[in-house]
Formats: structure tokens, sequence, C-alpha cells
């Protein structure tokens, strides 16, 4: 320690390091040679660091943002491709449908619920209650939404299937369902739901004792190219007060 404060008062003339990067006394200053060959003073070098390490946590913060926002029409899309949460399988193409063969021998009941966000305004009900289905074959179902306000709105809606374990049976060709919907003040319209539940459901061990299937519509009320995702709605079907 004495030696190292004596060189301190005596300007001695820099060494050349045999090995790049190496700390170096030259008289009162600690310098770093580079890997360039120019020496870099140890407050510059440590304040580098840390601009690279905070560079690195913002990137990181950006991207775990950017993925919070993907994954919600990530797993929808997950969920429509494969049943699972209740999501009806859609994307099927027409030769699948004209290829089915009916299974006349299992009759089904599918039940048609229509729910609105509390903060939704529009009136929205099935046309129809209830239709029975054989799988594998197609039925037509409506929906009708109005909008009673002196505003227009925009409406997008979100479904799912129960049980849940029939859903990955129940196959959307047509619907209106995460698309955007504007009604202007006063106005009504007709939205119809082609479906048809696959052959494949009577084979399923789990759906031997299921005979009844219902589908559920849930409208929130949206701003143009928003979806709204928090739950929270007040239901206008089946046993419920419109």
């Amino acid at each position: 320690m004495a030696l190292l404060a004596a060189l301190r008062h005596f300007p001695l003339p820099c060494r050349k390091a045999p090995l790049l990067n190496t700390w170096l006394w030259c008289g009162r200053h600690v310098v770093q040679r580079s890997t360039h060959g120019t020496p870099r003073s140890a407050g510059g070098e440590a304040r580098r660091r840390n601009i690279t390490v905070l560079t690195y946590i913002a990137a990181g913060a950006i991207g775990m943002l950017g993925l919070s926002y993907a994954a919600v029409p990530l797993y929808r899309l997950y969920c429509q491709a494969t049943g699972l949460g209740g999501q009806a399988v859609a994307g099927h193409a027409t030769d699948t449908v004209t290829s089915m063969t009916p299974m006349r021998d299992r009759v089904l009941r599918v039940l048609f619920n229509a729910d609105v966000h509390s903060a939704m305004q529009w009136k929205f009900r099935p046309q129809q209650m209830e239709v029975y289905v054989v799988p594998g074959e197609t039925a037509l179902a409506f929906y009708k939404a109005k909008n009673p306000t002196d505003e227009p709105i925009i409406g997008i809606s979100t479904y799912n299937v129960l049980p849940l374990d029939a859903a990955q049976y129940f196959n959307k060709i047509q619907c209106f369902c995460f698309e955007e919907q504007w009604l202007n003040s006063g106005e009504e319209v007709d939205l119809p739901v082609f479906f048809y539940i696959d052959p494949d459901f009577v084979d399923d061990p789990r759906l031997i004792g299921v005979d009844t299937i219902t589908l559920s519509y849930t409208f929130f009320q949206a701003r143009q190219g928003h979806v709204p995702t928090l739950p929270g709605f007040h239901g206008t079907g089946p046993g419920s007060k419109e």
C-alpha cells in the first residue's frame, strides 16, 4: 500500500503490457489498453458496461410486452384449431362437408345462448332457442343484434361450446365471431351460424351420454381496431332477463 501511495506522487512512463486489456499504472492514473491499442479510463469502461446492461434489460422488457399482447390471439387460434377450452373448431374445407355420412341413429339437441358485456348496450338474442341435428349433418341458425342507442356502436363476439369435450367436434363453417360488427343508431341485423357436428362424435367414449350441446356467444363493445379481452358480461340467453 505504501508503494502504491508513493507511485501516485511520482509520474512514471506507461509501460507496454504484453497482453491486451491489461491494467497499467501511468503516473497518477489507472488506464486500460483496449483491443485497438487506445487507453481507456476505468470510469468510461464502467459507464459503457452499464449502458450495455441497461440496453439488454430494455430489449428484454419490450420483448416480454410484445409476447404478452400476442399470447391472447395465439392461444385463441390454438383453441380454435384443437377445440380446447370450449372453442369450436373452425376452418374446415368444403370437401369434408360433402363427404360426411350423417349418423341418423344419434340425434343431438343444440341450444343457443346470447350474452353481452356489462358495458355493451346492444340487444342480442338467438332467433331460435334450439335445433335438432345428427352428427355429419349441416345446420343453420341465426342470432339477432340491435343497437337501441343514439350513437353507432362497434361490437365483437367470442364464443364457446359446452360440454367442453364436445367442442372439438363442433365445426363452424360460417359465423360472425371475432369480426367487428358496426351497427348504426337503431340498426338491427341477423347474424348467421352455419355449422355441423363431426361424425366422430359418436365414437368418443366421453360423450356416450351426451345428447345436448350449448353454443354460447358473448358480444363486447369495441373501438375500431381494438379487441376487448375482459369478461364481466350479463346474460340475455335462456333463463336470463333482457
